[in-house]
Parts: C-alpha cells; structure tokens; sequence
C-alpha cells in the first residue's frame, strides 16, 4: 500500500542527520516535526521568525500567539528563541540551514522545483520564503504525492509549471517511492504498494534502481 502523510513524514525525519537545522515548509513538511527523535539534538526554524521549535500544540499546550510559518500552533523547546523576520530570511539566504522540506507541484528529473504557482488563472500564488530556502539550503527534500488528482506524474522531465529554483531539489519523498536526485539519474532508494517496472512504466524519467 501507499503510504499516508504520517508515514511519509517519519520518513523524512528518519532521514535527517542529528544536530542538523532544519526548516519545514508549510502543509505536510510541518509533521516531520512529530517524527524527530527528542535527543537528536535537530533544531527547528521557522521562517516566521523561531528557533528550536518543538512539535505540534494540542490541548492546553495551545498559544495563539506561538506558530509556525503556516499559522499551526507549535510548542517551544528549551533554549528556543524568537527574532525579527528580516533575521530569518537573512539565516535562510546565508546558507546557515542544514535541510528544508517543502512540498511541491512538479520536481523534475535535474532537480528543478514548482511548488509556488501552476499557472492556472484562479490560481493564488503563494511563493513565501521558498525561493529562498531553495538556494540557501544545503540539501533541498520535497515532500509530496507521486501523483496528481487527475493522476498525472509530478516527477516529470521538465516542470511546466513556473519554477521555484534550479537543480537545488537532492531528495524526493512520496507515497510511491522515495527518490534521490543524481548527476546519473533519479535513484528509486524505495518503493511502497508500487514496483520499479510500474514506475518506471508510469513516470517520464530515466530511473535507477537504488
């Protein structure tokens, strides 16, 4: 079977090397914090302006006033801190961020990402501090479904959607397979209720067997 968005996250976040800074985009990025091992000592940043943001508020834990990019109340972990948003973009912009995750329309087979706009005329863009993350970051994961509602590929050899960045995408997660972006290709590392032939069958892209 496919995996759901949880699965997909636990993933992710099994994925993240420890003591690592991480920013997690808006939508289903934000549950790869509730799958981080406390003792990993992986620091959340939020482009909103906090650092060492813990897992999602429930209950009593609730504060308005503490939120993620995506206005989801969080928690805050010991030594958290909190600053300007111009301070934020500026960590985003200078490379002082280990990993982003982010969602996306389309990733293409270089790496390339659309994950702010797809073009359509009623469409709301909404291209946020992405641009940023994907060249400040040092390693760009995309979260998100293989495919689309109308069951169109979103690993496609090249995005025609508008672009976010170039080349800047390393991992590909989804609740097909997961991918690694190459200079020899897209490496299939696992497949979930699909196999290598179906994908290979399904997806406009040179793949390789991980």
């Amino acid at each position: 079977m496919s995996l759901d968005k949880h699965a997909m996250a636990a993933i992710v976040a099994r994925d993240i090397a420890p003591g690592s800074y991480v920013n997690l985009g808006i939508g289903q990025p934000t549950l790869v914090a509730d799958h981080l091992p406390a003792d990993a000592g992986i620091v959340l940043h939020t482009e909103n302006g906090m650092l060492n943001m813990g897992p999602a508020a429930t209950g009593d834990a609730v504060d308005p006033d503490l939120t993620n990019a995506g206005k989801i109340p969080v928690t805050e972990l010991p030594g958290s801190s909190y600053f300007h948003h111009a301070d934020s973009f500026a960590m985003m912009r200078g490379g002082h961020l280990d990993v982003c995750v982010m969602g996306a329309f389309q990733v293409s087979a270089a790496g390339d990402l659309a994950n702010w706009h797809t073009g359509a005329p009623d469409a709301i863009p909404a291209v946020g501090g992405a641009m940023d993350l994907a060249v400040g970051a040092k390693s760009v994961y995309v979260m998100m479904t293989l495919f689309a509602k109308d069951g169109s590929p979103k690993l496609v050899p090249e995005c025609s959607y508008p672009l976010t960045g170039l080349g800047c995408v390393d991992r590909i997660y989804t609740d097909s397979a997961t991918f690694i972006i190459t200079s020899d290709g897209v490496v299939v590392r696992d497949t979930f209720g699909i196999t290598f032939e179906e994908l290979r069958e399904r997806l406009d892209v040179p793949l390789v067997r991980g």
